[in-house]
């Protein structure tokens, strides 16, 4: 599960032209190339935008009467 620390992390490494990144809980990761990078920023801002959409339902209740 990624964060949105995540994405400012990978983006500060973009920048830099690092593409070992460690992440704020210690994990880290190499990349093969800036464009895997772009990739997977891409792929957590995704991943982020469908956890913060609200679902909504809506049930209706009809009596025969």
């Amino acid at each position: 599960m990624y964060t949105a620390e995540d994405i400012a992390t990978l983006k500060r490494a973009k920048a830099s032209g690092a593409l070992k990144v460690r992440f704020a809980d210690g994990r880290e990761t190499m990349f093969r190339s800036l464009k895997e990078l772009d990739q997977i920023i891409a792929d957590i801002k995704t991943e982020l935008a469908g956890q913060s959409r609200i679902r909504r339902s809506v049930t209706r209740v009809w009596s025969g009467l």
